[in-house]
């Protein structure tokens, strides 16, 4: 825990950006009938039947200190789709990067390893050499601020029900870009001296 709360307290450093990853799935829900209108006084109403279109991936990647966050939407979560997101972060959102520090939690496709699936060997360890890798610890995935953007997308950014990928890429896409416009960001509390005190309960206890 204390790794990944030092890493969240370096200053900014455009060289070495600090970015979080995470992903959620969301399942696609059409209408069986066409929604009514919503009138004065009246709000939209539709049926409650439904037509099940599927699932949606969404990663995100989310730079705290620079107010971004950026959203793939994938139509699986394999490790070649979490490859290919590296492989974004790296060469297209930061290519500049000595090194791209990254925090992310334990999920089993979520290692390096999945770049030497997805490319030859040359290309995955170029890819790998450009990250700084900090895993949040087991039970502690709270720790990745992306999966807090991941909560406010699917809570705050899209409708109740979403009936395609055309239309999850859309609104995705219409949620990030007012986000990094306003430069919206993670309040984050919890600091190091602060975790040694709340949760000193999880620390081993060490005998004489």
């Amino acid at each position: 825990m204390e790794d990944v709360l030092s890493v969240y307290e370096r200053p900014y450093d455009p060289l070495r950006p600090v970015v979080c990853v995470d992903e959620s799935s969301r399942q696609l829900v059409g209408h069986a009938r066409d929604p009514l209108r919503a009138r004065p006084g009246e709000p939209e109403r539709w049926d409650y039947e439904y037509v099940r279109a599927g699932v949606a991936d969404v990663f995100m990647v989310f730079e705290p200190l620079g107010c971004a966050r950026h959203a793939r939407v994938t139509a699986s979560r394999t490790r070649l789709d979490f490859a290919e997101t590296l492989r974004f972060v790296s060469d297209e959102l930061y290519p500049r990067a000595e090194k791209v520090v990254l925090v992310m939690d334990n999920l089993n496709t979520h290692t390096m390893g999945s770049l030497y699936e997805a490319f030859p060997p040359e290309e995955a360890r170029r890819l790998a050499e450009g990250f700084e890798v900090h895993h949040t610890p087991k039970h502690g995935s709270w720790l990745d601020m992306a999966e807090i953007e991941i909560g406010v997308l699917m809570r705050h950014g899209l409708p109740e029900r979403v009936s395609s990928m055309e239309e999850m890429e859309r609104r995705v896409h219409e949620w990030e870009l007012d986000r990094n416009l306003r430069c919206a960001t993670v309040n984050r509390q919890l600091t190091t001296a602060d975790a040694r005190i709340k949760l000193r309960r999880l620390h081993p206890k060490l005998s004489a």
